[in-house]
């Protein structure tokens, strides 16, 4: 079926139902919403008669607040005399029309309709049911320090956070409708002043050729807006923290929300944003800086330590000291497998102990890990399957992986880890160079929206530019005022500056 691109979640749809509401009976009128809504049993038909006039109230039972709609629109009703339905309901949203495609997309949305012998426009009264999750801290972006609150699935709540953290008129938000079938509403969000003109055009150009029939999530909309599909790197960052957006908001970033979904996509993003916590600011620069660099260094780690392993002991072994040496040979000495074996069935292991934790209930995840890392980490070393060293070096690895802020990029890392280790089974240190050398060139070449994902290295923007990148100063040390993001999105905004006093 091919998708549609609305601005209004309202807009009508062609179809194979007549457009227009007969002038007729109200049996006539129920029948035409009835079959465009395929007859399902679950459309609800409440009839009020009153001294000069009847009405058919039309809603679908799971998605009206039941309560509200008696209180609000059913008793106004039996208690009118010659009034319109319209002027006396106390709905928050009430509009009229006769398009049954457009009454059709309302009673989907939570709208009672109500419809008369007389009057050829239905009425539309919203009695939407809210119910969701309440407001609770993402269990996948934890923090020490600051806010607990994160996004849940309901749209509206999630915008009430970012509102809430930014009281400015320069907030701008934009409803779309994508999915022919589904009708998801999306909401584009930026602050006019800061987000650039281009980018800004850009983003909405991608949105608008989407087609897709269903959208149940903001990872649907990621694979359409990213320019580079096949790079190891994730080119949006999915958060569920309403601060790490609002602060992304600040920086002149895009951010899309998907109702139904508790993850915010922002963008444009570069590398260094990965790296990047809400912690570093809530705590001294000192401390802020000293984690942002640990994981920077894990970066490395995550990606060549196994590669390191590999290339040594097959190619390299008088580069280590005399000692150690001695201990991972003896340690090899039962071993059938060559090391490159040795760390794909550890790095295997890992995977599926990850993903087998992240499907079960919480309490038996924890066994898992347990058992796991000991009884199976121990279990192929005495069957010398695998050397002592190895172990050390793929906990090290996944420690590494794990330091990372966001949980999309950790896993990128170690996907770049098996070609890496290849690179090091065949050619050493100098097929670890060469990999380095081609991930480095990869992470210049590739842009989100037209932002290096590089920046400021690649291209080098100076040391204005990387203030905030792999160090955390202190915020009087930042000599910048205030600035329009719409001049040069690359580089890192803020709201003020402190001064001492």
């Amino acid at each position: 079926m091919k998708s549609t691109f609305r601005r209004t979640p309202l807009a009508p749809q062609a179809g194979s139902f007549p457009i227009a509401l007969e002038a007729g009976s109200i049996e006539r009128k129920i029948d035409q919403v009835n079959a465009y809504m395929s007859h399902t049993e679950d459309l609800m038909i409440r009839r009020i008669e009153t001294n000069d006039q009847s009405y058919a109230l039309l809603y679908l039972e799971g998605l009206v607040d039941k309560d509200f709609m008696q209180a609000a629109i059913i008793q106004p009703l039996q208690e009118s005399i010659e009034l319109a339905p319209g002027q006396v309901v106390s709905s928050a949203s009430i509009a009229k029309s006769s398009d049954v495609v457009r009454i059709g997309r309302a009673l989907l949305e939570g709208y009672c309709v109500a419809v008369t012998e007389n009057d050829s426009e239905a009425v539309m009264m919203s009695a939407g049911k809210k119910e969701g999750r309440s407001v609770e801290e993402p269990r996948s972006e934890q923090i020490i320090k600051g806010s607990h609150e994160g996004f849940n699935e309901c749209l509206s709540t999630n915008i009430y956070l970012l509102r809430k953290r930014i009281k400015s008129p320069k907030f701008k938000l934009g409803y779309y409708t994508l999915g022919s079938v589904t009708n998801t509403k999306v909401a584009i969000i930026y602050m006019d002043d800061l987000a650039d003109p281009k980018i800004v055009e850009e983003c909405l150009k991608r949105i608008s050729s989407i087609q897709l029939d269903y959208l149940y999530s903001a990872g649907n909309i990621d694979e359409w807006l990213e320019e580079h599909p096949f790079s190891p790197f994730p080119q949006t960052i999915q958060s569920e923290r309403p601060d790490r957006v609002v602060s992304y908001l600040m920086e002149g970033k895009i951010a899309i929300a998907v109702d139904g979904s508790p993850n915010v996509l922002v963008l444009p993003i570069t590398f260094f944003s990965f790296y990047q916590s809400p912690d570093d600011y809530n705590s001294r620069w000192i401390i802020g800086s000293f984690y942002r660099i640990i994981r920077l260094v894990s970066f490395i780690l995550a990606t060549c330590l196994p590669a390191f392993y590999i290339a040594i002991v097959s190619y390299h072994s008088e580069v280590l000291p005399i000692g150690i040496l001695y201990s991972v040979k003896v340690s090899l000495t039962y071993v059938p497998l060559p090391p490159i074996l040795e760390a794909l069935l550890m790095q295997t292991i890992l995977e599926l102990l990850k993903e087998a934790a992240i499907r079960l209930p919480s309490p038996i995840a924890q066994t898992i890990g347990i058992v796991g890392g000991l009884v199976i980490g121990t279990a192929v070393v005495e069957a010398q399957l695998v050397s002592h060293t190895m172990i050390v070096v793929i906990g090290l690895t996944a420690i590494a992986s794990f330091a990372t802020p966001l949980n999309e990029f950790g896993t990128s890392l170690r996907i770049l880890g098996f070609p890496m280790m290849l690179a090091a089974a065949l050619f050493g240190f100098f097929g670890i160079s060469i990999m380095l050398m081609a991930i480095f060139i990869h992470l210049c070449k590739i842009e989100t929206l037209g932002v290096p994902y590089f920046t400021p290295f690649g291209p080098f923007k100076g040391k204005e530019n990387a203030k905030d990148m792999y160090l955390r100063l202190p915020r009087w040390m930042d000599d910048k005022e205030p600035q329009s993001g719409k001049s040069n999105p690359l580089k890192p905004l803020f709201s003020g500056r402190w001064k001492r006093s």
